[in-house]
């Protein structure tokens, strides 16, 4: 049985995470060594804590856990895509239509708006659509990394147990110097002991 760390570990980003905040949702639920996992979304504090330092949210937004339940949703079938990319493999229909669900929940085009200054536009973003709006940006952007050309750089850790994702540059198999560590050391302890 699978141990929860309730404190966020201090993991290093993922090389992608900072260009596309769906690569960092997918990366939100961290496995660690020894079982233990982590749940940057674990709680509706720690899920407006994460979508504030994307500016996907207001810091007081307030959210409800039905509001991290949707987020944490959202983080499964982004990484279900993922996964399908990384493999090669065709996508399950659910995560497609999950992420198609997203983006078109929210306006997306600037409306018209008119006040005591005159006639400007934007997109509308209630307070009670916080997350709504977050999860289309999220979904936009997963939509976007998955039919870029960034996407053939996409890759899972090479560091078990790790269970996160990145963007490759260069030779890099390792989504921080921490796995890349542990990865090394594996090999080199493989090395030097003995097969039976």
């Amino acid at each position: 049985m699978e141990e929860l760390v309730m404190e966020e570990p201090a993991l290093q980003s993922a090389p992608g995470e900072a260009e596309h905040p769906s690569l960092a949702l997918a990366n939100s639920a961290v496995a660690l060594p020894g079982g233990h996992t982590a749940d940057l979304l674990g709680t509706p504090a720690r899920a407006e804590q994460w979508l504030a330092q994307r500016d996907l949210a207001p810091a007081d937004a307030g959210l409800a856990e039905v509001c991290a339940a949707l987020l944490r949703s959202l983080r499964e079938q982004v990484r279900s895509l993922l996964a399908s990319r990384v493999a090669g493999q065709a996508a399950l229909p659910a995560a497609v239509t999950a992420i198609n669900d997203a983006m078109t929940r929210v306006p997306t085009a600037s409306l018209l708006l008119w006040d005591e200054k005159g006639p400007y536009r934007a997109t509308p973003h209630p307070t009670t659509a916080i997350v709504e709006h977050a999860l289309a940006a999220i979904a936009a952007d997963a939509a976007d990394l998955l039919t870029s050309p960034d996407s053939t750089r996409l890759t899972a850790c090479a560091s078990p147990p790790c269970n996160r994702f990145l963007l490759k540059h260069g030779r890099r198999q390792w989504c921080s110097t921490r796995c890349g560590d542990r990865a090394r050391a594996a090999r080199a302890y493989a090395r030097r002991t003995p097969m039976d």
